[in-house]
């Protein structure tokens, strides 16, 4: 099969590329490095089943593939909120351009939506039937309104014209290949404990936040992917292990033997309080639940982050 992987430099869609070749599938990789990393495909580039075209979404395009993970977006408040128009165009006009080459193609769109239209949510855990508490005119808003946009454009699609969709709510996920600056709670946290920095957590630590390990994740979109099932969704895929981020903090102090101290910073506007995804539908649909321990999966990112940050030194 030939998938074109939107966003595929960043974080996740660089894994997302790396298993669908695994797999045999041809990849056409999308990205204008705004926020992803070439490093990401590097092992990727030489591989025959691989193409990557820098390229910006907002831009029309136009290739022969059979299926599209549109994942172009920068997903961390840092990255998101250094260009918000940029954000709401990427959002919006990218996803319009994914939902007219799946129409165009009759072709399936995997929509990677986010736990960020929850707002900073009054009802948990969160489950898909929420429809969220977000601030329009805040400054998240360009992200939490730009994919609630994307999702809206998504179904109207497929009511008004029957284009294929699927849509996915991914909450908080980490592992190997995260930027070391880009501003989320693992990354800063294993960043500063690693070169002995103080650390920081922002508000008083007792805000909780649900983390997936990066393999768990893909093999849930991979189950979607693979299945023939005709639901849009929108499907709630996460780690429903409710942590608070203070004993995030104090396990990666612990796995790192790190002399960092805690330092405290007011909590950003919006910033939610409480995030937990239910992920009953999901489960129940594609037998996916994610198998990897927080603590497993921490030792594995900081290893990553101690092997990159050692060759960058």
């Amino acid at each position: 099969m030939k998938v074109l992987v939107t966003g595929a430099c960043g974080f996740i869609g660089s894994h997302i590329a790396k298993r669908l070749v695994v797999e045999g599938h041809n990849v056409i990789a999308l990205d204008n490095l705004s926020s992803g990393d070439l490093d990401n495909i590097k092992d990727l580039q030489t591989n025959s089943l691989f193409k990557f075209i820098n390229t910006n979404v907002i831009d029309s395009y136009h290739y022969d593939v059979d299926y599209i993970f549109n994942f172009a977006c920068p997903a961390s408040p840092i990255q998101y909120q250094l260009n918000p128009v940029s954000t709401v165009e990427t959002n919006v006009l990218g996803t319009l351009n994914a939902l007219r080459l799946a129409q165009k193609n009759g072709v399936t769109v995997l929509q990677a939506s986010t736990s960020e239209v929850y707002g900073d949510p009054l009802v948990h855990p969160q489950s898909e039937n929420y429809f969220g508490n977000v601030n329009p005119i805040g400054p998240r808003a360009c992200y939490d309104e730009g994919k609630r946009v994307a999702e809206t454009l998504c179904f109207d699609y497929f009511r008004q014209f029957g284009t294929k969709i699927k849509v996915v709510r991914i909450f908080n996920t980490y592992g190997p290949k995260m930027r070391f600056n880009d501003g989320r709670i693992v990354s800063n946290l294993i960043f500063q404990a690693i070169r002995g920095e103080p650390i920081t957590i922002y508000g008083d630590g007792n805000q909780t936040r649900s983390f997936c390990y990066i393999d768990d994740l893909i093999d849930g979109l991979m189950a979607i992917f693979n299945s023939s099932n005709k639901n849009n969704g929108p499907y709630n895929i996460g780690n429903p292990e409710e942590v608070k981020i203070i004993d995030l903090a104090n396990m990666i102090l612990e796995i790192t033997n790190s002399k960092s101290t805690i330092t405290y910073s007011p909590l950003p506007i919006d910033d939610p309080k409480k995030r937990q995804p239910d992920i009953t539908k999901i489960k129940s649909e594609y037998s996916w639940f994610p198998t990897i321990s927080l603590a497993n999966g921490i030792i594995k990112t900081i290893e990553d982050f101690s092997n990159r940050i050692l060759r960058n030194v």
